[in-house]
């Protein structure tokens, strides 16, 4: 292994952009190749983010013995596939969120990446965020006193006209809460211990194309703290999450999109009403993944994020859809119980 890792990026997705550049200006990474299904596209995207190669299959890309790491911006219907197929050609693997839609494809991916002993991580950039870091050491100090509640919402409004939107397609695993609710539903979980709450409540409203355009979720945990979700495609842009405890609330203005260009900032308020602005340092969320994957890769460490917790996310939201398609509480108890033969 060399002192870098090379990136290789399967399709032109429009998210590559936020990663790109921070890979170029790392001095741990380069970004080797890029693949598209159609090799004029990969050569003219090639070009225009000064790529060396670009190759005309997903296949013809995890061929190159050059690439270390592979990261995966496809369709959520396609993650499973590709990431199975990466790891099986030996490459390190970071892919976007949800890294599956299904606990099968999630036993599949993990044996894979045990197999071949590479890294599978699952890009919430979200999470890499040190913010979210200096949260949890503030309320395992005792600022907010024992957490009870956490209220995570995240909106943007998709118009009429964008009826092609890969998110509003069924078929390619779209939705509101595959989309924008992880996000919200990972947090919980991280804030509430890592693992899957005991018990989880889901309702959506579905658009013309026969995904959620809005979901809201509830979830009660075995420590007794309790987490309301929301999210949606219908709505002005919105995020937020709110910590609160016995003894104060602590707010996180911005817990999902934090590109770096500004400070971030948490609202602390006790239980008489005094406000405390707490400032965190700037810090662009995807050179946190990119930093992770990098220690992953080159340090042998252990990622931020480990399939463990991932698993978790994914029973969670799983259950949440039960939840919406029954009009009934579910209750993990076991993903046997819950799933069956539908893994």
């Amino acid at each position: 292994m060399n002192d870098r890792i090379r990136w290789g990026i399967l399709s032109t997705a429009n998210i590559n952009r936020l990663l790109i550049p921070q890979m170029h200006h790392s001095a741990r990474s380069e970004v080797q190749a890029v693949a598209s299904r159609n090799l004029s596209t990969a050569t003219a995207y090639a070009a225009e983010w000064e790529i060396p190669t670009a190759y005309g299959s997903y296949e013809a890309l995890l061929n190159d013995s050059k690439i270390d790491v592979v990261y995966i911006p496809l369709p959520n219907t396609l993650h499973a596939e590709w990431a199975v197929a990466a790891a099986n050609a030996g490459k390190h693997v970071l892919c976007e969120k949800p890294i599956v839609q299904t606990l099968g494809d999630f036993e599949r991916a993990e044996q894979a990446a045990r197999e071949n002993n590479i890294c599978l991580v699952e890009a919430f950039a979200n999470l890499h965020h040190p913010q979210h870091y200096v949260a949890l050491s503030l309320i395992e100090s005792g600022r907010i006193g024992e957490l009870q509640t956490i209220n995570g919402w995240f909106y943007f409004h998709l118009s009429p006209e964008k009826v092609n939107n890969i998110r509003l397609n069924a078929e390619l695993g779209g939705g509101s809460l595959w989309d924008l609710g992880v996000y919200s539903n990972a947090l919980s979980i991280f804030y509430a211990g890592g693992k899957a709450p005991q018990s989880v409540w889901g309702t959506r409203f579905l658009g013309e194309s026969g995904v959620d355009v809005t979901f809201a979720g509830q979830m009660l945990f075995d420590n007794r703290i309790t987490a309301q979700i929301s999210c949606g495609f219908k709505n002005p842009p919105r995020e937020g999450l709110q910590l609160v405890g016995d003894a104060g609330i602590l707010e996180i203005l911005s817990p999902h999109n934090t590109t770096g260009e500004h400070e971030t900032e948490f609202r602390l308020t006790d239980n008489v009403g005094t406000q405390e602005t707490i400032v965190n340092s700037p810090k662009n969320s995807y050179v946190a993944e990119i930093e992770a994957m990098e220690a992953c890769v080159l340090d042998e460490a252990e990622p931020l994020l480990p399939l463990s917790l991932c698993r978790e996310f994914l029973r969670t939201v799983l259950a949440l859809h039960e939840s919406a398609n029954t009009n009934s509480l579910i209750q993990l108890r076991s993903t046997e119980q819950l799933y069956g033969d539908r893994q």
